[in-house]
């Protein structure tokens, strides 16, 4: 009988815990959260391979430092990427290989250097395929991406990548799940 006691115990408890974990979830999914990991060192410092990111798309409004997940339907990577919001709509961008600053700015005349405390290393290796004639301005309804490990990215500067459309932006990245205890991304 105690046996029999122990062994019901043990069912139920594990089953109370499976379903204090499930039921989370799916909540979070069903209301327009979903689960993102991290696939490369493009956005190292900031995330490492394999992080686990919870991502919302109940947000159409990005603005600069937003970190992404975004798909392109002419891209050659066929899968989600992750990347920081650099330059929105409208915004005039240069990015200036020989100082390694990515400047930004309302016009072509009036730019400024960013201040990226986030990025691996000043932007210092020119993109072997960047496609753009800088200053550039960023199409209305586009965004300029780029990896916080500039100099090891497959971003906007790309010809894989170019200006991300808004409609490819499947969501923003709300903050990390794994590794546990380090969970804001936006310091």
């Amino acid at each position: 009988m105690i046996v029999k006691n122990k062994i019901v115990s043990t069912v139920f408890e594990t089953a109370s815990f499976l379903v204090s974990v499930i039921i989370p979830v799916v909540l979070i999914l069903a209301f327009g959260f979903s689960l993102t990991t991290v696939e490369g060192s493009s956005m190292e410092p900031t995330l490492d391979g394999g992080d686990r990111l919870l991502t919302t798309a109940m947000t159409s409004e990005y603005e600069y430092k937003d970190i992404v997940v975004v798909v392109e339907p002419n891209d050659e990577l066929y899968k989600p990427i992750i990347k920081r919001i650099i330059a929105t709509e409208g915004q005039w961008i240069d990015v200036r290989y020989d100082e390694g600053l990515v400047y930004v700015g309302d016009s072509a005349e009036e730019m400024h250097p960013l201040d990226e405390p986030y990025i691996f290393s000043l932007t210092d290796r020119e993109y072997y395929d960047d496609r753009h004639e800088y200053p550039v301005q960023v199409p209305e309804n586009h965004y300029f991406v780029m990896g916080d490990n500039r100099n090891d990215s497959t971003d906007s500067r790309s010809y894989k990548v170019g200006f991300v459309d808004e409609n490819y932006i499947l969501g923003k990245v709300v903050f990390r799940i794994v590794p546990f205890g380090d969970f804001n991304i936006y310091d």
